[in-house]
């Protein structure tokens, strides 16, 4: 099968980990960098063996590229995005999907018109960690979903990166940053969200960045930096979720549980790919470890890629899709739009995740030989 030629815009830190990763895909090959720095993409190129470095026009428009990876800041993401698609490419976006919903909505919009694909971050539910969890819930080992909890309680990435002032900038935030991970898996778990109920704000808006050559610099806090909210879902289950940059101590507190009328699910980091996923059954003492689907190591960025190239060839939806970053985009508006507000944000969008499991590789079970 001939691989899809693909190239990468953006070559910050997670372009390393996409290249390694893309360099052992059986679907797709990367032919060609860009970056604004043309420094920044000559290092990745000389660092995996890339052929071509181009301007970001020049990548967007060779007729050599059949697919774009979109790894530039979230306040780009659209915009790439939408220039990618009008120059006849599918797309494969980190997250979110965009800033504002307006522009998310040009995206699946536009893609739609022109019959291309578009694929959006994260895709760690593929994982097994996640996969797992959803084996157990549709096995009824915890009978009916009634509730969840979801929880990132963090200090903050001014302590370890070298330029985090757009964690802070409109499209940051813990909401922007690690909520797409949290909500991919909550609504792959327990289907789409129906309305969300919140508060946000700012607890530490005095802040300065601690690593690198910009340490001491000052930073300047747009967007809030804890929000705590409710989900309602459409199957009847409610979720808590937190998510924060204010936590400067540590927490115990689970990464995400979902609760059955027959026990508790215990659900891996959804930042993660693989981890241990634990079932308490009503009435036993001691926890579980429910056997994984199959093994994965703990990062395989690029793997929603692969998955959207064989449902392409397919002709099926692919999974890491647009709608699905749409609803997670809208899901996060209304974290803010509820605090603001004051009243539950009842959502407009609607994503039901597909029924088949997914085993861990790029060519589904069902399409092998």
């Amino acid at each position: 099968m001939e691989k899809v030629k693909a190239g990468i815009i953006g070559c910050g830190n997670i372009s390393a980990v996409y290249l390694a990763n893309l360099k052992n895909s059986p679907l797709i090959e990367v032919v060609a960098v860009a970056d604004l720095l043309a420094d920044r993409a000559e290092e990745r190129a000389n660092q995996f063996g890339i052929g071509s470095v181009y301007t970001v026009d020049e990548l967007i428009h060779s007729e050599e590229i059949e697919l774009v990876f979109n790894l530039t800041v979230p306040g780009s993401h659209a915009l790439t995005d939408l220039a990618v698609l009008e120059a006849g490419k599918h797309v494969y976006s980190e997250k979110p999907l965009a800033v504002s919903l307006e522009d998310g909505k040009k995206v699946v919009g536009l893609a739609s018109e022109k019959g291309l694909r578009v694929g959006c971050a994260p895709d760690t539910f593929l994982g097994a960690g996640i996969q797992t969890a959803r084996y157990a819930i549709k096995e009824g080992l915890i009978g009916q979903p009634i509730a969840a909890t979801a929880f990132f309680m963090g200090s903050g990435p001014e302590w370890w990166h070298h330029d985090p002032e757009f964690f802070y900038a409109s499209g940051g935030g813990p909401m922007f940053d690690m909520g797409p991970y949290y909500l991919t898996a909550l609504v792959n778990l327990l289907g789409p969200i129906r309305r969300i109920s919140a508060s946000a704000g700012i607890q530490i808006p005095d802040r300065k960045i601690h690593s690198g050559p910009k340490s001491g610099t000052s930073l300047q806090v747009q967007t809030p930096t804890h929000l705590s909210g409710t989900l309602d879902f459409v199957n009847g289950a409610i979720a808590t979720m937190i998510t924060s940059f204010d936590i400067r101590g540590a927490s115990d507190l689970p990464r995400i549980e979902i609760y059955g009328t027959e026990g508790t699910l215990s659900v891996p980091d959804p930042n993660e790919f693989n981890g241990e996923v634990r079932l308490r059954k009503f009435g036993e003492e001691e926890w579980q470890t429910v056997e994984p689907l199959f093994e994965c190591s703990s990062n395989e960025r690029g793997l929603g890629a692969g998955e959207m190239i064989t449902a392409m060839r397919a002709g099926r939806p692919h999974r890491a899709s647009a709608e699905l970053g749409y609803h997670v985009l809208e899901a996060m508006h209304a974290f803010q739009r509820s605090s603001m507000e004051g009243k539950h944000i009842v959502l407009e969008s609607a994503y039901e995740p597909d029924e088949e499991l997914y085993y861990g590789t790029e060519v589904m079970p069902e399409e092998q030989s």
